[in-house]
């Protein structure tokens, strides 16, 4: 997976140029989270936003992509992405506390540190964008 995230500010929103596969460890890590019998308050806790947040992302990231795409964020969704990225490993623990890879890359179809790095490049891209004021910042 390509670790650049380009983000570019428009107004209060952003604009995320997503490779295919970014794109699509976005949409598992928040298909993860909105699993099952989800309800709104435990999304809320999760993510920061409830059902219809979550599936309208999940909606506007479904591939299959095989170019990269521009996705709108406003700021609280680009928290909910972010979340739902590093919310991911908690639920992949061992019972000797370690965070086996094997269960995490069947069920998600990434590697750890993939969700990691990108959720590290939103970040970082983001942190520039309000920094710098910059129309357009790419990390």
């Amino acid at each position: 997976m390509r670790t650049e995230f380009e983000l570019t500010r428009d107004g209060e929103d952003f604009v995320a140029r997503l490779d295919p596969s970014q794109a699509s460890a976005l949409g598992e890590a928040l298909s993860y989270a909105r699993r099952g019998n989800a309800g709104d308050a435990y999304l809320r806790v999760l993510l920061g936003a409830g059902r219809d947040v979550v599936d309208g992302l999940v909606q506007r990231l479904r591939g299959p992509h095989t170019e990269p795409l521009d996705v709108r964020l406003r700021p609280e969704e680009l928290h909910v992405v972010l979340s739902a990225l590093t919310n991911a490993a908690a639920h992949f623990v061992s019972p000797d506390g370690r965070f086996p890879q094997e269960p995490f890359l069947i069920r998600l179809g990434f590697f750890r540190e993939n969700f990691d790095a990108l959720a590290l490049a939103i970040v970082n891209a983001a942190y520039r964008a309000y920094e710098t004021g910059a129309d357009e910042v790419t990390e």
